[in-house]
């Protein structure tokens, strides 16, 4: 192990869409490097207030069901609460195809403790939706940090799909979908580096 004293850095840019790359931005899709220009590290200081916008816009999903009764907020965030195979990562797959083709913006896609299988069954249907196009232009990028690994990538891949999707959204002006699925591995995997870490879980959680 070589401390090189710089943050983790990822390749961003449109030469991560229709690629998988994982928490320190290597590509696990077997494809080859990501030929990319520029790297940014995953840790940054959120955009100042000022520089964020004050006008409330509705975001187009497509789904009537959403756009009528529970529309999303342009900007904002949105969780997706539900039980196990109630139907959350298909209506991610289903925005994502929308606003693939209605609009023409991009998706980044963040998987934190994902199944194998699920990451590879997400990444077919795209693939078979036109989403990611192995030849042409695709929509999408795709991170994950998968069952099998280490607390600490769980932990971070976040961060790293957050960085390719403020990548797009501050170099070049796109409106950006960012799906984080799912939360909940998230946290479990803050608390499992908390308790690697001997600290003592409090009222306020453990990270």
């Amino acid at each position: 192990v070589v401390d090189t004293g710089s943050p983790i850095k990822i390749p961003v840019g449109p030469e991560c869409l229709g690629r998988i790359i994982n928490v320190i931005g290597e590509p696990i899709d077997e494809r080859g490097p990501i030929k990319t220009k520029k790297t940014s590290p995953i840790h940054a200081d959120a955009p100042e207030f000022v520089d964020q916008s004050t006008v409330p816009l509705v975001l187009e999903t497509g789904i009537k069901v959403v756009d009528l009764l529970a529309p999303y907020a342009k900007g904002g965030k949105i969780g997706l609460f539900g039980g196990a195979g109630v139907g959350k990562t298909v209506l991610i797959q289903e925005l994502i195809n929308n606003i693939a083709k209605a609009h023409g913006g991009y998706s980044v896609f963040c998987g934190v403790g994902e199944r194998t299988r699920e990451g590879n069954d997400l990444y077919h249907e795209m693939i078979q939706t036109g989403v990611i196009q192995l030849e042409g232009q695709s929509k999408a990028a795709l991170v994950f940090g998968q069952m099998n690994e280490p607390p600490g990538a769980r932990a971070r891949v976040a961060l790293t799909g957050l960085t390719i999707a403020e990548y797009f959204r501050d170099e070049e002006g796109q409106d950006v979908l960012l799906f984080i699925d799912n939360i909940f591995r998230f946290t479990q995997a803050g608390s499992e580096v908390s308790a690697l870490l001997g600290r003592i879980p409090s009222a306020v959680g453990y990270q």
